[in-house]
């Protein structure tokens, strides 16, 4: 950790020279000593170290300065670091000052000018003072940081993802830490672009998004090249999967994730029933561990990045990614999963965010320690959710629309929520409203086999209401069912007929679709298994139809 500072300012040359020299000889082994010549660039390079999350230990500052005298600069800097000690420095004729600073800025102590021998004058007082401030710091997290409002929409979207993509950060409330409020402010007046990230070379974003987020914390946001034998669209289980096994065969590989890698099932706060894993394993932990192994294969891993179009230039499949760019390739997997379904009733769009969240949300579990929360659905993801939030919150209730989890729910999952104390389960039920007016509060309740209506208190929900396939890149290109998931293999068979326009003297492969070399894993896939292991087997399994796809091109 960096060593605490010690602020020296005074704009008489001549002093702040002696002052600086006196402090380097006696506390330069343990302190970092800055001495600066006016008050404005004193309180700018305090903002500086604040910033940055360094620790100022003390203050000295001279009273009489022409821009900014000494207690105004105590006050301005009191805002940022309150527990620094605070030492005026004074002329014979400035004792009032320094009396009334006492009061103003709760001075800790006033030197009068000269201070020699500082062996007598100097040493002794700040030694006292800066064991006092030792005795009760704390070092600083020097990592990043995120502060904004609990209730920010844009806040939670950003420790989401750098939750899921298991960036290590401190989130800042704003409202109960009014220094890196003060800091916050100097960066975005009145806090109108809220959240800021703080990072640990002092730079700041405001409000950033998740590409400007991933390209700072170092993930690739960009491919490399224009050509690539293999494009995986999707950077779920089964796109991850089949990124592994594309490049150790040795193929030109490249994943292009719409947010951050492992799909629905990186927001599982625990997968319990995944083949190899007998205590279960966290959806982000399973993402992080196939991420590195592809990229150690050679694979490119690009993420936050939407695919806008996909188009065939044979013997090429073009990508347009959304800001334009194309990439092309041979054969392209999509693996693109599923998106949740947002729930529609009055409330819940101008709530989501700041009480409505969409998945698991594994980064809002802490913060609702002693809350009431309410998850919304009876699927394996809901249980599991359950559980993670049943840790912190005083009381989470589970709102089903059937009669019973038994139809939808591993029974694993079952047993555990019927022994959870602080879990009610409310069968035959709908939610038909979300209140609240910054925040949610309440959510609005339907009995849908009695229909009486009811209203719960919560301060947040958690959604699972099912997924729909993510295809509509490819509508209009290959042949999808009425609900958009992909067709492909033998459901693309009418009569013993391939599907209209297939122009190759064989069937379609198993995985893939209606337009020769582009295929399709995962839960997109129309007939797939939603299990996180047979998106596993279907994206490795592709690779090897892929392999046999390419020996024609």
């Amino acid at each position: 950790m960096a060593k605490p500072v010690i602020m020296s300012v005074d704009d008489d040359p001549e002093v702040l020279g002696a002052i600086e020299r006196d402090l380097r000889r006696h506390f330069r082994s343990d302190y970092r000593i800055i001495a600066v010549s006016s008050g404005p660039q004193a309180l700018e390079t305090a903002r500086q170290l604040k910033g940055r999350e360094a620790a100022v230990a003390l203050f000295l500052v001279d009273e009489r300065m022409p821009q900014m005298t000494g207690t105004q600069f105590l006050t301005e800097a009191r805002r940022l670091y309150p527990e620094a000690r605070k030492v005026l420095l004074t002329a014979y004729a400035d004792t009032d000052a320094a009396i009334a600073g006492i009061n103003t800025v709760a001075l800790d102590h006033y030197l009068m000018k000269p201070w020699d021998p500082p062996e007598q004058k100097l040493y002794p007082v700040l030694d006292d003072l800066l064991a006092d401030w030792s005795a009760t710091f704390r070092a600083p997290y020097e990592g990043i940081r995120v502060a904004g409002s609990r209730w920010s929409p844009r806040s939670y979207e950003i420790k989401d993802f750098l939750s899921r993509t298991q960036t290590p950060y401190r989130w800042i409330d704003l409202d109960t830490d009014p220094a890196t409020r003060a800091l916050a402010e100097g960066i975005t007046p009145g806090l109108k672009e809220l959240p800021v990230v703080f990072f640990p070379d002092g730079t700041s974003l405001r409000a950033p998004t998740s590409r400007q987020l991933a390209e700072r914390i170092g993930l690739q946001t960009e491919a490399r090249q224009p050509f690539y034998d293999l494009i995986v669209v999707g950077g779920g289980p089964s796109g991850l999967a089949a990124a592994v096994y594309g490049a150790s065969e040795g193929l030109r590989t490249i994943l292009i994730e719409l947010d951050a890698p492992g799909g629905q099932a990186g927001t599982s706060s625990q997968i319990e029933n995944y083949l190899g894993f007998p205590s279960g394993i966290a959806g982000a932990d399973l993402a992080r561990r196939a991420t590195m192994q592809a990229r150690r294969f050679g694979a490119e891993v690009v993420t936050p990045r939407s695919v806008a179009g996909i188009r065939v230039e044979d013997p090429y499949r073009v990508v347009a990614l959304d800001d334009g760019t194309e990439l092309r390739c041979y054969a392209l997997l999509l693996a693109t999963g599923m998106i949740v379904r947002r729930l529609d009733v009055p409330g819940a769009e101008a709530l989501t965010g700041a009480g409505v969240y969409y998945g698991a949300a594994v980064s809002e579990a802490s913060a609702h320690r002693d809350m009431d929360v309410v998850v919304v659905g009876g699927a394996n993801s809901a249980g599991q959710a359950a559980l993670l939030f049943a840790r912190y919150a005083r009381q989470v209730t589970m709102l089903v629309r059937g009669e019973s989890l038994q139809a939808s729910m591993s029974s694993y999952l079952i047993d555990r929520i019927a022994a959870a104390d602080n879990i009610e389960v409310r069968t035959h039920t709908s939610v038909v409203g979300a209140c609240g007016t910054d925040r949610l509060e309440a959510v609005d309740l339907l009995r849908t086999d009695t229909g009486e209506q009811s209203r719960l208190p919560a301060t947040a929900m958690f959604v699972f209401i099912g997924s729909a396939p993510l295809s509509a890149m490819v509508a209009g290109l290959v042949e999808r069912d009425e609900l958009g998931f992909v067709l492909t293999g033998p459901d693309l068979m009418r009569d013993g007929k391939r599907p209209k326009g297939w122009t190759l003297d064989r069937d379609p492969f198993l995985l893939e679709t209606s337009v020769p070399g582009i295929f399709a894993s995962g839960d997109v896939r129309y007939g797939s298994t939603k299990r996180v292991a047979s998106a596993v087997g279907e994206g490795s399994a592709a690779v090897g139809m892929i392999h046999k796809y390419l020996e024609t091109v």
